[in-house]
């Protein structure tokens, strides 16, 4: 039985993935949101995460992506707080790690300097994310801020994206791994079929180079309404058709993404420990409806009960 105790290192645990990190990520308030409200709202995320036995929090970094995709937003592009920041001043109630994400074309060089060296390794990852488009313009490629991390603080464990929508995403997840990342946190899935293929061009390609692959945290994500499967769509995620026609026509949107982030999970759990895989998930839901967050805080608790855990009855 793995310890899990707040006060072992969470290094070790992402390294050592074999039976599972557990992962639950939220996204830091809007900018223009009052001290006094962001506290309220910490305060309810805490209670909601009291009793999961999850290994820690993903903190999102929000980038405009308009670049991307020029169709409509389905939801509007607020900016959000720094997530290092709201992770500082804030989430000192959290006694667990937290994975920090950098949209690094956002910062100068400079402030992720400054980041990396104040970050406090045991309790802090990194997640660097590159630019959503080639045309856009940033402050700081991915490939400067992955050279920054190894000359000033290449004891910060850092991970790196994968999108299995992608051609070839195995390829790429290699070179990050070749220039740094330890781990991996896929997209929003909805396709398994999609992962189980990007998963299995990973690892043969790893075993070919004689490489040790790196766990890949599979991002599940509840979907309540038909709004919210249109942002996951212009956000990139991969739906089926099947699926699209099956929550569209739902009774309740929500139950049937409940029950197929589930069976999603079945599926990956059993495929990933027949290959010998490394793996985990993070749960998360992309929409601020208090009923579709309250549901990832439940699959989150179901996916704990798949990897074997016990949750907390509190």
């Amino acid at each position: 039985m793995v310890d899990r105790s707040p006060d072992v290192a969470f290094r070790k645990l992402v390294t050592d993935a074999e039976d599972g990190v557990l992962l639950f990520g939220i996204t830091p308030p809007r900018l223009s949101t009052t001290p006094e409200r962001i506290r309220e709202i910490t305060a309810a995320t805490l209670a909601r995460l009291e009793h999961l036995n999850v290994d820690g929090l993903a903190l999102y970094d929000i980038d405009d992506e308009s670049d991307r995709n020029s169709e409509e937003r389905p939801f509007p592009y607020l900016p959000t707080m720094d997530p290092a920041a709201y992770h500082a001043e804030y989430l000192d109630g959290w006694n667990r790690p937290a994975v920090i994400y950098r949209c690094v074309g956002k910062y100068a060089e400079d402030e992720l300097r400054t980041w990396m060296r104040t970050a406090d390794t045991d309790r802090v990852l990194g997640v660097f994310v590159g630019a959503s488009s080639k045309d856009k313009t940033v402050l700081t490629r991915l490939s400067e801020a992955q050279a920054l991390r190894r000359s000033v603080r290449p004891d910060l464990l850092l991970g790196g994206v994968a999108i299995a929508e992608r051609p070839d995403e195995y390829l790429r997840l290699i070179a990050k791994q070749e220039a740094g990342c330890s781990y991996f946190i896929s997209q929003v899935i909805y396709s398994a079929d999609a992962v189980k293929s990007m998963v299995s061009d990973y690892y043969y390609a790893c075993r070919e180079r004689q490489l040790a692959p790196k766990p890949i945290l599979f991002t599940l994500s509840v979907c309540g309404s038909v709004r919210t499967l249109e942002f996951l769509q212009w956000l990139g995620v991969g739906v089926p058709r099947w699926l699209e026609n099956s929550l569209r026509h739902a009774d309740d949107t929500l139950a049937e993404s409940y029950e197929h982030c589930l069976v999603n999970a079945r599926d990956l759990i059993a495929f990933c420990r027949k290959l010998g895989m490394p793996f985990g998930f993070l749960a998360e839901s992309v929409s601020i409806r208090k009923v579709e967050i309250e549901a990832s805080v439940a699959l989150a608790g179901e996916l704990s009960g798949l990897l074997g855990r016990v949750t907390d009855p509190g």
